[in-house]
């Protein structure tokens, strides 16, 4: 969306001395008209010499990119000085139409966006289950060999398969490098349908493009494919390469995944934390509280601990507490995560023992680099 005007644009020298009187800018800093006209999003600024009703105070255009971003957009500033501004607005598609096909796995239906099916095609019972016992089972279409894939197995799903008699469909699926024959129970036909988005929960599974409502009110989630089999690829690897045996190395170190224990009282934030812990290569466990985490941790210790302080039967600060006075608990790093941000919070969970303290929501990425700062030094 771009919108503009005729006027006189940006006063850049205004945006600059402002900047630099905020203490936003050094004096001799060189920087682009991009750079210079991003300055104007910030929180309070503004170029006006006096507050009226509608200027000067500077929450205008910092709400607006704000707003954007929290949308998952971009905001782009365009000026030419006399011949006015054009502000471009780049936002994500919350709804669209799409023809998918509706594909069933058992009892559970799922829509899968043409756009993505490089073609469908059929085998024989026999003949796929001959190819399947081959060590890498392929499928030969328009003369390429495409890696036979199960969708119940890609999605996680234990469901029998309702294919009684008759070929059985296979989808073709090409993105890249990538030819992956995927096999399901039946392809029902082809639908227009609207593509709705889903929340963060759901959207972070990998090969979840979003959900839509049929006619009957029923909800079918939509696949995208490719990146739903590169990554069973990857997690089919990774297990693999976890039963091979391997060589002792030094010190007789063998190569484990790191276990996490998530204690949380709120089922989304256990679901959404180890989906995001086992994105990135750790083994998750659970619990609701801290008197389910102390009988968990009767039977395994985890490597690390990420710990909420508001629940019931025992909170997180009872919880750190047991752990530190307990000889073979003391040693588990805890991380805590909680919407209590304020100073006296953090300084009893530090006295307690506590490692680190993270508000709610937590960045992903600066999660991830503080538990591995802690498991590095931990197992170091």
């Amino acid at each position: 969306m771009r919108l503009s005007d005729d006027g006189a644009g940006m006063d850049r020298e205004a945006i600059r001395s402002k900047a630099i009187e905020r203490g936003l800018l050094r004096g001799d800093a060189r920087v682009s008209d991009e750079q210079l006209f991003r300055l104007i999003q910030v929180p309070g600024f503004s170029t006006a010499e006096k507050v009226t009703q509608v200027a000067g105070r500077g929450v205008g255009m910092d709400v607006v990119a704000n707003e954007i971003k929290q949308l998952g957009g971009t905001l782009d500033i365009e000026s030419q000085k006399g011949q006015g501004s054009t502000f471009v607005m780049r936002l994500p598609f919350t709804l669209a139409v799409t023809q998918a096909l509706i594909v069933r796995i058992g009892e559970v239906s799922f829509a899968i966006p043409m756009t993505s099916v490089h073609g469908v095609s059929q085998v024989e019972p026999n003949e796929l289950a001959h190819r399947m016992a081959d060590d890498v089972p392929t499928f030969e279409y328009a003369g390429e060999d495409y890696a036979i894939h199960d969708l119940p197995q890609l999605l996680g799903l234990h469901t029998i398969s309702s294919v009684e008699e008759g070929e059985v469909p296979l989808l073709m699926v090409r993105a890249g490098d990538l030819r992956a024959a995927i096999r399901v129970d039946s392809v029902l036909g082809s639908r227009e349908i609207v593509v709705k988005p889903v929340g963060p929960q759901v959207s972070s599974v990998p090969g979840i493009l979003g959900a839509t409502i049929m006619g009957d009110g029923s909800v079918l989630v939509i696949l995208d494919l490719a990146p739903l089999v590169r990554h069973g690829v990857a997690r089919r690897a990774f297990e693999a390469e976890a039963e091979l045996p391997h060589a002792p190395r030094a010190q007789d170190e063998v190569r484990v995944k790191p276990l996490v224990m998530v204690v949380d009282d709120s089922i989304t934030m256990r679901k959404v934390t180890g989906r995001v812990l086992e994105r990135h290569g750790f083994e998750v466990m659970t619990a609701k509280d801290g008197m389910d985490a102390l009988e968990k941790l009767n039977e395994r210790v985890p490597d690390l601990m990420l710990l909420d302080i508001e629940m019931p039967r025992m909170d997180g600060y009872e919880l750190a507490t047991q752990m530190k006075a307990e000889e073979r608990l003391a040693g588990v790093p805890i991380v805590m995560i909680t919407s209590r941000t304020g100073d006296k919070h953090r300084q009893r969970a530090f006295d307690i023992g506590v490692a680190r303290y993270i508000g709610k929501p937590y960045q992903e990425g600066d999660l991830i680099v503080q538990i591995n700062e802690l498991l590095g030094g931990h197992h170091g």
